[in-house]
């Protein structure tokens, strides 16, 4: 017979993961809003579009100010007040949108609908299952990184190599590794939380940090999705 109180703990512990897995994607949520509210917005102006393809300095400049601003709230969160957290993360996903805004340019708008219902969907299954399995998942996380790291570098070649060959089997790798790191992040982030914290700084700094690492799998994972069934204009 099972103890009460194991079975009110297990409960608790079971409602705090959930409330604070939902605030984890409202943040993430609202980090996409407004990555793709910039990005529409910019692919519109005709000035800003000028603004950022016309000059390779400004846009490079903001990839480079972008991935500080990453490295910046992943490495130094613990140390930022929850209203910092919360404006850099807003921040990149402005910037981000700033960048992102190719898209529009370059796809259908057809397609971009597309491949973002697809990711929508792909994304909210693997992270269900994330969230329900009760595999431990920590075994995929080295797979996962190593895979991660291998694409970067294999992009990087590419991008003086050229080969379309090399171009898809990236794009296809890239798919299965943003799949797989959803179910695990998604893992990761419901035990990373701590039973009792609701409401404090710390709890708000966890949930802009998961929502951080989700919104990055989203995107990546959109990105991926596009290159495969993106009609270019």
């Amino acid at each position: 017979m099972q103890n009460p109180m194991y079975a009110s703990s297990a409960e608790t512990i079971a409602a705090e993961q959930q409330r604070f897995m939902v605030k984890v994607y409202n943040w993430m949520g609202i980090g996409l809003a407004t990555t793709g509210f910039m990005a529409f917005w910019v692919a519109n102006s005709e000035t800003m579009t000028n603004l950022i393809f016309g000059n390779q300095i400004l846009f490079f400049g903001l990839i480079i100010v972008e991935l500080g601003l990453v490295f910046y709230l992943a490495g130094w969160i613990e140390k930022m007040t929850a209203s910092q957290a919360t404006g850099v993360f807003i921040l990149y996903s402005g910037l981000n949108g700033l960048t992102l805004s190719f898209i529009f340019l370059v796809y259908t708008a057809s397609s971009i609908t597309s491949a973002f219902l697809v990711t929508a969907g792909t994304f909210g299954a693997m992270s269900l299952y994330g969230y329900t399995t009760k595999k431990d998942l920590t075994s995929w996380g080295s797979f996962l990184f190593m895979g991660l790291i291998g694409i970067i570098l294999a992009s990087v070649v590419n991008m003086f190599l050229q080969s379309s060959a090399m171009h898809w089997i990236i794009t296809y790798a890239g798919v299965l590794i943003f799949v797989g790191l959803t179910a695990y992040d998604t893992q990761k982030i419901k035990e990373m939380n701590i039973l009792g914290n609701e409401g404090t700084d710390e709890d708000h700094k966890e949930a802009i940090s998961g929502a951080l690492t989700l919104y990055l799998d989203f995107i990546n994972l959109f990105l991926m999705m596009l290159r495969l069934m993106g009609d270019r204009r």
